[in-house]
């Protein structure tokens, strides 16, 4: 019986490390943008102002949380934590979408607050606002978008981003139908679209977070398949205690039992094992894999140490 070590992949520490920079930039910006736009609003009285300055400081929040999380889930592995802190970043990635949904609450409250008590909206001082945080909102996503895939919590932070500038272009809309109109409802009405697309943003990164902490197969990898894959090997008579399950948005990692065919394949497990590996790397990009390689199946159907 043989096992193998797992591979490890260590570029994806580049990408935290630039991406950490970047957030750190952004951070800045973004604070800059949410003080403007929440004075703007006050000013004005314009709640899409209000909403997109929530919306901002929810951006500013996820971005520190996010830098810290790239700097966390880039420390090594130790004795307590043998993986590391990678999943850290998840755990960030959730707290920001949770903290979302709460914004989207908060306004859907005040939108239904100024419906039954409308409020005077001062263009003047809304729409130069709304362009600063357009701008800003707009920068930050382009220092950013290299970064949007390479983990889950840049994914966040990137979505963030994304959001708030197609909101603060739905504030200015708003500021100049008001100015053609006069009608207040349409401040209102933008409101509530931007509560639909942080609660759309939110649900995928809560959906993603999930599947990691209940350790379920990443969406892009079918374990059926998988499972078909690697009973085609050469010598592996059959497979059984077969695990697919993620520690963070990057890394997939598999382990399994595999029962050699017979005498040739028993005697040549490393030969089995390299073919595994190199299968599951080109196809399905796992380079984290504890493969158990035996002559006969030492579990039994009714055991529980291959579930």
């Amino acid at each position: 019986m043989k096992r193998v070590r797992d591979q490890h992949n260590h570029a994806g520490h580049a990408h935290g490390m630039t991406g950490g920079r970047k957030l750190a930039f952004v951070i800045f910006l973004n604070i800059f943008i949410t003080a403007a736009e929440y004075i703007g609003g006050l000013l004005s009285g314009s709640l899409a102002l209000i909403s997109d300055a929530g919306h901002n400081l929810s951006d500013v929040l996820s971005l520190m949380l996010g830098y810290a999380g790239e700097k966390v889930s880039g420390k090594g592995p130790s004795r307590t934590f043998s993986f590391g802190l990678k999943r850290f970043e998840v755990i960030v990635a959730l707290a920001n979408a949770l903290f979302l949904l709460g914004i989207g609450i908060y306004i859907t409250y005040e939108a239904v607050s100024r419906y039954l008590h409308p409020v005077h909206i001062n263009i003047g001082v809304m729409l130069p606002v709304g362009m600063i945080g357009f701008a800003g909102n707009l920068a930050s996503m382009l220092v950013l978008f290299k970064e949007r895939r390479s983990t889950l919590n840049m994914k966040a932070a990137f979505l963030h981003l994304l959001y708030d500038t197609i909101s603060s272009v739905a504030v200015i809309g708003a500021g100049i139908a008001l100015y053609f109109t006069g009608i207040v409802l349409v401040d209102l009405a933008i409101s509530l679209v931007i509560v639909f697309m942080i609660a759309g943003s939110s649900l995928s990164i809560i959906r993603d977070s999930a599947r990691i902490f209940l350790q379920g197969a990443p969406f892009h990898i079918d374990t059926d398949e998988v499972y078909r894959d690697i009973s085609r090997i050469e010598n592996v008579g059959s497979v059984h205690g077969l695990h697919i399950w993620s520690i963070n948005s990057t890394e997939v990692f598999l382990s399994c039992h595999i029962c050699v065919s017979g005498p040739a394949g028993g005697s040549n497990t490393d030969d089995i094992i390299r073919k595994v590996n190199s299968m599951l790397e080109d196809t399905y990009d796992i380079r984290h894999t504890t493969l158990q390689v035996e002559n006969a199946q030492l579990c039994s159907d009714a055991g529980t140490c291959c579930r």
